[in-house]
């Protein structure tokens, strides 16, 4: 019987994301959600979230409520699936074991499967008895057995496991990323969908799940490639039973390559989802980045939003070769989508990472004073991360300020007059705003002391951030206000 692949188009198109819920949600992982779902919207079809927790030693209530918090938090939604429902549930394979042991039945009453006793050390025996490479596998010897044999096996309190009967040919598809693919014939053999104690493996519950939620197009690494034939190989088996009518189109995304053009493994810190989050990125930047971990909007464009993704992704346009995570690159994207944001917006994504200085939400007081600070340090910041080192000292009582010892160590042998005349200036000083409190700081440090302008106010600086870099200087003097700034030059003063 010949099984054609899916023609679907439009909002005919139905893809899966189907992680299994083990560790934290990592970069590789959440791209493959992300080309998933920007296929989806961009043809107006459908996206099913499933999960694949079969395997109980590994999956975890916590890991699966990780991805959740990883996909709501990059926006990156969803149509049918886990917490949100829909016409085939259950969406977690642990729930649908009836649903696979009457596919299994079905399948073996029509050939389909059939019983395999030989253990993988009787495999290897038999291919050495045959003068073959040990390693070469199982060579389909039992498709047919007898009853008696069958029976035989039971006999000896052998137990069998279930194996698809592979179709005798080439079996080719055209990849969405790659092209056309053929594995001969006898490349593979026939292959275990059901272990000796009836639980189905990912081999067989995988392939049937997207049969049964009409699944269209497949988008997966490239790691899955080798068993992209044995897939079809069901397609083909379930068709035949009335279960499947066409087997879905297959698009291998490229691997995500960290430091030393590795594989970027799930371990690596730069891959935890999480991490990125907490170093400051937002979803707006990381989104953009993860969509150029084999895509790309444009020769001369890297930053581009949500909608702009939508309206311009398909997989087809992937390119098939590694890519490499780059952290200063995914740094820089990330600081040009937060120069994109509202100044209201901005300064409320900077209140989390003050939470370790607020002690907790911000008062009145400290949301008014983010507020008019957030602007003098929007256009410098990459990560939202940097919010503590940039505008922790705004928050701080003035004992609590910690110079750091380079910025310290760095200043020169007249430090300590650049602060006694800055103190003397500001203290008269009539009007304390910042254009006030420019002029007559050049006045008495650039003009009156001749120190350089990029020299006379590091002390200064050091005074009131207890850093060598900050937000401009006399927009910071003004927001601290007339004594906290005084004390702040006292305290330096009395050390240098």
């Amino acid at each position: 019987m010949s099984v054609p692949f899916s023609t679907a188009t439009g909002g005919d198109v139905v893809v899966r994301f189907c992680p299994s819920p083990t560790g934290t949600p990592h970069v590789g992982l959440i791209r493959t959600a992300l080309f998933n779902w920007a296929y989806a919207r961009h043809h107006g079809g459908k996206m099913v979230f499933r999960i694949e927790d079969t395997d109980a030693a590994r999956d975890s209530q916590e890991s699966y409520e990780q991805l959740l918090e990883a996909m709501r938090w990059l926006g990156i939604d969803w149509d049918e699936g886990v917490e949100t429902g829909g016409p085939n549930a259950p969406y977690r394979q642990s729930q649908r074991g009836e649903i696979y042991a009457e596919l299994i039945e079905r399948l073996k009453e029509s050939g389909h499967l059939y019983e395999s006793f030989a253990t993988a050390e009787e495999i290897e025996a038999r291919n050495i008895d045959l003068g073959r490479d040990p390693r070469q596998g199982y060579d389909n010897f039992e498709r047919d057995l007898t009853s008696e044999e069958r029976q035989a096996h039971r006999d000896a309190g052998r137990q069998p496991s279930l194996r698809l009967r592979v179709p005798d040919e080439d079996l080719s598809f055209d990849d969405l990323v790659r092209g056309e693919i053929t594995f001969p014939a006898g490349s593979f053999s026939d292959f275990v969908v059901v272990r000796p104690n009836g639980a189905p493996l990912y081999t067989f519950v995988n392939p049937v799940d997207d049969a049964l939620m009409g699944v269209t197009h497949v988008l997966r690494g490239e790691d899955l490639l080798s068993s992209t034939p044995r897939q079809i190989a069901l397609y083909r088996a379930l068709a035949e039973i009335g279960v499947a009518s066409a087997i879905p189109r297959f698009g291998h995304l490229p691997y995500v390559m960290g430091e030393g053009s590795k594989k970027l493994s799930k371990r690596d810190p730069q891959s935890n989802l999480f991490l990125l989050r907490e170093a400051g990125f937002i979803p707006e930047g990381l989104l953009n980045y993860l969509a150029l971990l084999g895509w790309s909007i444009a020769p001369d464009r890297d930053v581009f939003t949500r909608d702009e993704l939508i309206a311009a992704f398909d997989v087809e346009d992937v390119n098939p070769n590694p890519s490499r995570f780059d952290p200063k690159k995914a740094e820089s994207i990330n600081g040009d989508h937060v120069r994109m944001l509202a100044a209201d917006d901005f300064a409320a994504r900077l209140e989390p990472y003050l939470g370790r200085i607020f002690d907790g939400p911000p008062s009145g007081e400290q949301r008014a004073v983010l507020a008019q600070a957030a602007p003098l340090v929007q256009e410098r910041m990459q990560l939202i991360g940097q919010a503590e080192d940039m505008l922790g000292f705004l928050f701080l009582d003035t004992e609590d300020i910690h110079h750091d010892s380079d910025a310290v160590a760095s200043l020169g042998d007249d430090a300590h007059a650049v602060l006694e005349a800055s103190r003397r200036a500001l203290e008269e000083l009539e009007s304390f705003d910042a254009a006030s409190i420019e002029r007559v700081l050049r006045e008495v440090l650039v003009e009156g002391l001749g120190i350089k302008p990029r020299f006379a106010f590091t002390p200064l600086r050091v005074a009131v951030t207890g850093r060598r870099i900050s937000p401009p200087l006399f927009e910071s003097l003004e927001l601290l206000g007339r004594e906290a700034s005084l004390a702040r030059i006292e305290r330096l003063a009395a050390r240098v």
